[in-house]
């Protein structure tokens, strides 16, 4: 990969000095004095990362900022300032910024934004990438996702979708299992033969059997020609087995058979068919404690979870949220022929703490709802359905927490620093009032903010850190 280049954007000369001693023998540089000249460069050369002072003669740093994001957007910036406030933090992130480090700054911390800076980037990239080998149609249209956790995903599929290992995909109701299976089945060597589905849970266990396997004409009462089941309908290409922990303890013992031998009988007849299918399942339950209680065979279990993928929950993975909101609202109006929808920021922020039990597909009903139903352009809180208007702050750090995803004490820490950040910005930042407002002390307050890395504003019109 060729180095990676960093735009140092200050007009004084002594810190542009101090920047290219720190940052000289690890990265490409380029300076820039005035606004004008930072612009250019950043057409000209395109930087990775770039050291932005908000205080710049002209145009101050936040409308540079701006005009970055819209011209080069990949770029991620640093703002440096003396202006260390909430306010100041809130803007520069707000308008596009990756992070801030306060003047005089410290090197090693300075050092460590940039080098998480460089991970995003080199992260971002690695899912360009991983989104290629999943495919068009089912890596960037229809999987949203630059978390984590969705790399993990992506690079599972990326690696799995060339062999014909047997996949399970677990995850809660509405977390994307379809889109998955399907994604690996159009990134494989199948992807021009038949992608089956089955929803397990949607056929009596009296029909399963026949569906799956089909019937000869006189197999039973009404079996008046045979029927070619979905197994044999999937051959050469992959059966997706949907919710199949509904299936019967019978047919997962014929099901077992069926996909290690790779043969069927159909009901009411003797011959032996071969068939070359690659089978995905999918469960929103735990199949191997299922197994533990008899009520799914573990053998089945081990053969089914070859591959096993787990999908996140949406709260698992909220930072992801703004990008599925923005590609669900731009979907939605598209398919209703309307502008789309812009929220709130009181409706971003009950989104964003919202638990989302029913997961991405409850946020794409919600989306289409809104999009059809709210007479504005902009969604105010009012558009919102009374139960989440009314949601338990807690409810999803309290679902963290018992799922063992997060430890206690930093579950109270962020709802505490939330709840804080919130009566800070309710008051104009002010401490005396914000304090009132939770009920506390103004001298408490200010402890729990030096506790939790919270920044003030000085009463005096400096603005200093309370805490490193």
């Amino acid at each position: 990969m060729d180095q990676l280049s960093l735009l140092i954007v200050d007009d004084e000369v002594g810190v542009r000095e101090s920047l290219r001693l720190i940052f000289g023998k690890t990265y490409k540089l380029y300076e820039a004095s005035s606004s004008a000249e930072a612009i250019q460069k950043l057409k000209d050369e395109k930087p990775d990362v770039i050291l932005l002072d908000i205080l710049m003669p002209g145009i101050d740093g936040l409308e540079i900022l701006r005009q970055i994001k819209a011209i080069h957007p990949e770029s991620q910036v640093i703002m440096l300032t003396a202006l260390n406030t909430a306010r100041t933090a809130f803007t520069a992130r707000e308008s596009g910024a990756f992070d801030y480090v306060t003047k005089p700054f410290d090197v090693n911390e300075l050092r460590l934004r940039v080098d998480r800076a460089i991970e995003r980037i080199e992260l971002s990239r690695e899912l360009d990438r991983l989104r290629d080998e999943v495919g068009r149609k089912y890596g960037i249209e229809n999987i949203i996702g630059k978390s984590w956790v969705m790399t993990e995903v992506f690079r599972a599929v990326s690696m799995v979708a060339g062999r014909k290992s047997t996949v399970l995909i677990t995850g809660e109701s509405g977390t994307g299992k379809e889109l998955i299976a399907r994604a690996i089945h159009h990134n494989s060597d199948r992807r021009n033969k038949p992608f089956v589905v089955v929803n397990c849970a949607a056929l009596p266990d009296t029909l399963i059997e026949s569906e799956l396997f089909g019937y000869e004409r006189g197999a039973f009462t009404n079996a008046y020609q045979r029927k070619i089941g979905y197994f044999e309908l999937a051959d050469r290409g992959t059966l997706f087995l949907d919710e199949i922990g509904e299936m019967s303890l019978s047919t997962q013992a014929k099901f077992l058979r069926a996909i290690e031998t790779e043969t069927f009988s159909r009901l009411g007849g003797t011959e032996e068919n071969k068939v070359d299918v690659r089978v995905i399942a999918a469960s929103n339950r735990e199949l191997e404690k299922l197994s533990q209680t008899g009520a799914f065979r573990l053998d089945l279990f081990y053969r089914l979870a070859v591959v096993h993928l787990g999908l996140p929950s949406l709260r698992e993975r909220k930072e992801d949220l703004p990008l599925l909101v923005d590609h669900f609202l731009k979907l939605k109006a598209r398919e209703n022929s309307v502008s789309p929808k812009i929220l709130s920021p009181e409706v971003v922020d009950c989104l964003m703490s919202y638990s989302w039990p029913g997961n991405i597909r409850e946020l794409e009903n919600l989306l289409e709802r809104l999009t059809v139903l709210s007479p504005h352009e902009i969604v105010t809180l009012k558009d919102l359905p009374e139960s989440m208007r009314r949601q338990d702050p807690t409810s999803g750090l309290t679902e963290e927490v018992l799922r063992g995803s997060r430890p206690l004490s930093e579950a109270v820490d962020g709802f505490e620093r939330e709840l804080i950040l919130q009566a800070l910005q309710k008051t104009g930042f002010n401490q005396t009032r914000a304090a009132t407002l939770l009920g506390t002390s103004r001298r408490i307050l200010r402890y729990r903010m030096e506790k939790l890395r919270i920044y003030e504003e000085n009463t005096g019109g400096e603005q200093t850190k309370v805490s490193e």
